[in-house]
């Protein structure tokens, strides 16, 4: 699909309004109760639990998995297995696999997704697909009640092979937290992940969610770029051609964090083959998009999603910093927002942070969570208790605007001359 964009043409955002979060403590403890026996068979029509241990065993569960995945309150595209298979072939040779599933009759009907990180002498239980694969929960079939969820967790329990509980990016009111039983349990919120729900089209939506003045400097910035040349937007859609873009992507995300800490791993050696694994493997679905915004044929901008469960999920998005007078990213992005809608997306997660052109575009925050606790050890214990201590500082630190320009501005040379230093 291609667009071309001229000084003139029609724009694209949404309105400002105050952002609401639902109501919950930021973190909170959950004691209940517990039982059962590690690969048991239950009565007739009961589910038998195993365990998953190997990257064979994971993927011979096949499209089974993703129906869970579909079934979610909230579906999850870092959920699936074309993107959990493809993650574990580049990082889980560092890792340890501890999926439990659920069978009744046959036919599966619970997953509890996890794997093992050893990290400093402990073993932190983690989501499968990474720090990224981020609406991550126990996956159940439509119709199962909540003794399935806790029979997967009672499991793990079993397993004694873990210290403790350590997920990021889960939503609130999981059925992890709620299978959770008679352990020490955190759920403190992380990330806050507006939301925006389309109208009936996408310029309706636009003209309800941004204000004139913002809606005016959007008009204005586009304008501004398309001064400059030839400004054209691609969406890569199929396998081909989102190979074919993936280099610019790659390349615009090392340019505009050049010197900042990047977390995300998106562009590194390693991150760019997983990357363009996953994203392949899961184009063979018709899931992800990148929007590539061009100036007389060169990328200045980009932005990948995924269109899944009529969502759109935002992924990665970069620009030129050296167009960042003329907002590239947020031009692209209302570009990607508008085709998402144009093809059917009813909803769209922008997930991470509170950005402003988020809180422009979103009607409301639903926040993800950590999950910390389930303490298997002495050593986990003392774990949680430093974990949870060590996100209150961060979260402190992110309150400081001060301290983080500091980090983020200031030190982005002492950062660089490092790097060099170490051949990096």
């Amino acid at each position: 699909m291609v667009f071309v964009v001229t000084a003139d043409s029609s724009q694209m955002s949404n309105k400002l309004g105050s952002l609401t979060h639902p109501s919950r403590t930021s973190a909170r403890v959950s004691n209940q109760a517990s039982a059962s026996s590690r690969g048991s068979r239950l009565p007739a029509g009961d589910p038998q639990v195993t365990t998953l241990t190997t990257g064979d065993e994971l993927a011979a569960v096949g499209s089974e998995w993703d129906a869970l995945v579909r079934a979610m309150p909230r579906p999850s595209p870092f959920m699936l297995q074309g993107w959990v298979l493809p993650w574990w072939r580049h990082y889980g040779s560092e890792l340890e696999l501890e999926v439990h599933v659920s069978r009744r009759n046959g036919r599966l009907v619970g997953v509890l997704p996890l794997c093992i990180e050893r990290r400093f002498g402990v073993r932190r239980l983690r989501l499968l697909g990474g720090p990224q694969a981020v609406l991550g929960d126990i996956l159940l079939a439509p119709g199962e009640n909540p003794s399935t969820a806790r029979a997967l967790v009672e499991q793990l329990e079993r397993s004694g092979r873990y210290d403790l509980l350590d997920v990021y990016g889960i939503p609130a009111s999981s059925v992890l937290e709620q299978s959770v039983h008679g352990q020490e349990f955190h759920a403190i919120e992380r990330i806050e992940a507006p939301v925006l729900d389309v109208r009936d089209s996408w310029q309706e939506t636009y003209r309800s969610n941004v204000s004139a003045k913002s809606r005016n400097t959007h008009k204005r910035r586009r304008r501004q770029l398309a001064e400059l040349g030839r400004l054209e937007t691609r969406i890569a859609r199929t396998p081909q051609e989102i190979d074919s873009v993936l280099e610019d992507a790659f390349r615009l995300h090392r340019v505009r964090w050049e010197g900042r800490p990047d977390g995300s791993d998106f562009a590194s050696e390693r991150g760019a083959l997983f990357q363009r694994d996953a994203l392949l493997t899961l184009a063979r679905e018709d899931i992800p998009r990148i929007a590539l915004l061009e100036l007389d044929g060169r990328a200045i901008a980009f932005h990948a999603y995924f269109l899944f469960a009529g969502r759109m999920y935002v992924h990665r998005l970069s620009f030129d910093p050296a167009l960042a007078h003329f907002s590239p990213g947020i031009v692209n992005t209302l570009d990607a927002v508008e085709a998402a809608i144009d093809e059917g997306a009813t909803r769209v997660e922008f997930l991470g942070g509170a950005e402003r052109y988020k809180r422009q575009l979103a009607d409301r925050f639903e926040p993800l969570y950590a999950g910390l606790g389930m303490p298997a050890t002495r050593r986990g214990k003392a774990a949680v208790i430093a974990t949870v201590a060590t996100i209150a500082a961060r979260k402190r630190l992110k309150r400081s605007q001060r301290i983080h320009g500091f980090y983020f501005d200031t030190m982005a040379p002492v950062r660089k001359r490092i790097k060099r230093a170490r051949g990096m």
